[in-house]
């Protein structure tokens, strides 16, 4: 509330050039606000990579502020920087090339950054930064003193308030003073019918960036509308990674956008980004390219973790499997019906009555058998593990947490205790390394009863969730290790659980199984623990179009392994719909299906014969595409780039690109287009390139681009297009479960170039541990046909792997019938 009063206008702050200090590293002065004097030091420093960091702290906080631990994978190296020049007014330094400069404006402040002659961005040009000084509450210092001298207090207040009246510029000064200490929510705030106490004061910090001659910006990942941010007066996102892209730039660490559209003719995108507490530490990555700016975000917060192959397949889930009995039927399911499956889930009712690390002794007596008769198919089970604990004295995870002192605490230092599926719960403190260590040792075998090495897990409700919290959520100031309130680190909660329990996975296989871990919850870092979901969405046709800008949005902040529940977890879906959803839901990173406990059961074989054999086909392209899918998360665990991605990743300088969001890029050589509109009858999908050529994966028709192509459609459409100088690895022999499919020969799907030239990658490793990392043992193949001539060569020669696995056949698009084919 007070930062949206702010408005554009001159800023008071003024860069204090007399306290500038010029390293190889970086630039440090002050930054003093001339209204309230509070001094500020700005940290301006140039990235290897072509980026940029700025700083702004207090000079001198009362206590210090919040930084972000963690996210970064290292402290981001430095290039030097140079004095260009400087006057009175301004200081202008080069970065690690001449041509890129940084213009700092003292009065009023402001920085620009520049590529020659060219103004990339400004930063508080229009005047929005504010930084609220951490600051003791006047009434309650007054009353500490009074406490101490007593009956000399009128005499110590006197003094103070002439101490105080002094200290401002005039007699207005003081009453705009006094009135601000006494606004409403500077020191404590209602919510309905909860109450936020503020120990610490109001801690707010807001910055804007303009971004002259750009109209188009992408980012605030799983935001639920178009891939392209809106022009809006006001958007607020929590639980949030901030990842502006625009002309290629990124802004990280946000919680709150203001986002405007410039008003001169020339267009110009305003962002300001807005946070409760903490300071700012902005990174700007400069590009140029899309792919650029994914590889500078991924030196920063790590890339996506390489999955294990079995989580790139069909998850079946479901609130909730009744018992052992009701596993091994849909388990046999799908083995009758023909319909590949590599793991099937439970959810919070396989629990003994809610309490996480614990099986249901009724239901599920057996849980090892249970896992082992799936492990029998080859196929794979994951159970939910949420971060909050019943409250149990009988409960050993309630007691060793409790006893150990690692539960949340409240403002008055007692276990924070909220409500949620076991009634009354406990919450760990994640952000403590100590609680999160002790939490990765319950998925041992020997602590984790009734677990095995067939099990994965699942963590919901991790933002946190309490039911009878404000906002539904933890209250902002119950209290963390080191003293932090949940206001604090509350974005952090679920990046922390998700990381401890990533980290347990590894620890009970003695390091060499690579884990699984599904999180609704994430931030900046997450992709390096596992998969997220778009959380719990309805079957409507609207949440189905939108699933895709969704899954969008989350692999441009990094995070490639996402997907939305396919068919809806609330509601019921119609068959047409749960079939587009499938066909949907088959070319998206994590395909899984997910229902509500109060929904009709939907299993893919329950809604006829011809339905069944709609979803069978759509699954059954998913499972043939494996291979591909296995490279494209391989090349992103080496560089960032987003496995799902907007057309303009690929095609940056083609503005027909910009807004398209119901069609996507796999990689660069997949284009997909899905069935989203309830009784379609045909979709216009846009294929971009000039003097490319597409080629429908189905039919091996060529499409000249660049064009709009109207396809007709029927229930069994999913228009794909294979892009032409591409090659793809497929296995089209289909079994039940992917581990079924090792040995499987391969197809490669060459798609001629006007050229005639084509290229393309494959990755072979065991599929499940980390030896591709610590001894090299996989395959990495370059598939090139060229001079009609295909060949195989090897991509990286570090690796050294066997595999069973042989090249069984070639489709060539795009080539004449040959009068012979010599190998």
């Amino acid at each position: 509330r007070r930062q949206r009063n702010v408005k554009p206008g001159n800023s008071p702050y003024r860069a204090v050039l007399d306290t500038l200090e010029l390293t190889e590293n970086s630039m440090k002065l002050q930054l003093l606000n001339t209204v309230n004097k509070v001094p500020l030091l700005l940290e301006v420093s140039g990235l290897e990579g072509n980026m940029i960091r700025v700083r702004i702290n207090e000079l001198k906080p009362l206590r210090p502020r919040y930084e972000v631990p963690d996210v970064l994978v290292k402290e981001p190296p430095t290039v030097p920087l140079a004095l260009v020049s400087r006057d009175e007014g301004s200081v202008e330094v080069s970065l690690s090339s001449p041509d890129q400069r940084l213009v700092l404006t003292a009065e009023p402040f402001r920085l620009d950054v520049l590529a020659g002659r060219e103004l990339l961005l400004s930063v508080n040009s229009r005047g929005l930064l504010v930084f609220e000084h951490l600051r003791q509450r006047k009434d309650t210092f007054m009353a500490k003193v009074s406490s101490a001298v007593g009956s000399a207090w009128d005499t110590i207040r006197n003094v103070f308030s002439s101490v105080f009246q002094s200290l401002v510029s005039s007699q207005a000064e003081a009453e705009r003073v006094q009135a601000e200490e006494n606004e409403e929510g500077m020191w404590e705030e209602t919510f309905k019918t909860h109450t936020d106490s503020k120990p610490n004061g109001p801690t707010s910090i807001s910055l804007d960036f303009s971004l002259p001659g750009v109209e188009n910006v992408y980012g605030i990942p799983e935001h639920a509308d178009s891939l392209k941010l809106k022009t809006t007066e006001r958007q607020e996102f929590v639980l949030l990674i901030a990842s502006c892209v625009s002309m290629f730039s990124q802004t990280v660490l946000g919680k709150v956008l203001d986002y405007v559209q410039g008003s001169s003719e020339e267009p110009q995108t305003d962002v300001r980004w807005i946070s409760e507490s903490g300071i700012i530490d902005a990174f700007i990555l400069l590009g140029p390219k899309p792919t650029d700016v994914f590889r500078q975000y991924a030196s920063l917060t790590g890339t996506q973790a390489l999955p294990p192959l079995f989580s790139l397949a069909y998850h079946q889930c479901r609130w909730n499997y009744n018992d052992e009995e009701d596993v091994r039927s849909v388990d046999s399911g799908f083995d009758q019906h023909d319909i590949p499956c590599d793991v099937i889930w439970l959810d919070i009712e396989h629990t003994d009555g809610k309490r996480y690390f614990t099986w249901d002794p009724n239901r599920f007596p057996s849980p090892r058998d249970m896992q082992q008769g799936l492990q029998a198919k080859r196929r794979k089970m994951v159970a939910i593990v949420d971060p909050h604990i019943k409250v149990d004295s009988d409960y050993k995870i309630h007691k060793e947490v409790r006893s150990r002192g690692f539960y949340t605490k409240t403002k008055d230092g007692s276990d924070y205790e909220g409500w949620c599926w076991p009634g009354t719960a406990g919450y760990p403190d994640f952000t403590d390394p100590e609680m999160r260590s002790w939490w990765s040792s319950m998925f041992s075998y020997d602590q984790y009863e009734g677990s095995t090495e067939n099990l994965y897990i699942w963590n919901d409700m991790n933002e946190p969730s309490v039911f009878n919290g404000p906002e539904v959520t933890m209250h902002k100031d119950a209290v963390h290790k080191g003293g932090w309130e949940n206001r604090d680190v509350h974005n952090l909660y679920g990046f922390y659980v998700q990381m401890a329990t990533a980290e347990g996975q590894v620890r009970r296989s003695g390091g060499t199984e690579r884990p699984f871990v599904l999180s609704r919850a994430f931030f900046a870092g997450s992709q390096r623990y596992g998969a997220v979901w778009t959380g719990d969405n309805a079957a409507e046709w609207d949440h189905l179009r939108i699933s895709l800008p969704m899954c969008l949005s989350l692999g441009l902040a990094g995070i490639s392994f996402a997907g939305a529940d396919v068919g809806g977890f609330f509601k019921t879906p119609d068959p047409q719909l749960l079939v587009r959803w499938y066909q949907t839901g088959s070319y998206q990173p994590l395909f899984r299906s997910h229902a509500h406990l109060d929904t009709p059961r939907r299993e893919p074989w329950l809604f006829g014969d011809e339905n069944t054999w709609l979803i069978r086909e759509a699954v059954r392209q998913r499972y043939a595409l494996l291979p591909f899918w296995y490279t494209l998360f391989y090349q992103t665990y080496r560089t960032g780039e987003p496995v799902m991605r907007p057309l303009w990743v690929e095609y940056p300088a083609d503005v027909s690109t910009f807004a398209i969001d119901d069609e996507y890029m796999l990689g660069g050589a997949l284009l997909v287009h899905p069935v989203t509109e309830e009784g379609a009858k045909g979709v216009t999908a846009y294929l971009p390139g000039k003097g490319e050529v597409w080629y429908d994966v189905h039919t091996y028709q060529k499409h000249i681009a660049p064009q709009h192509l109207y396809i007709p459609v029927t229930m069994s459409s999913i228009p794909v297009f294979q892009r032409g100088g591409t090659v793809i690895p497929r296995k089209d022999r289909v079994r039940r479960s992917s581990e079924c499919m090792t040995d499987d020969p391969y197809t490669l799907y060459v798609a001629l170039s006007p050229q005639n030239s084509a290229s393309g990658e494959l990755f072979v490793d065991d599929g499940h541990t980390f030896s591709f990392e610590t001894k090299n043992q996989y395959i990495h193949r370059r598939f090139t046909f060229a001079n009609n001539s295909l060949t195989s060569s090897n991509a990286d020669p570090r690796g050294e792997f066997t595999s069973a696995a042989w090249i069984e056949r070639v489709v060539i698009m795009g080539a004449q019938r040959p009068s012979a084919v010599q190998l």
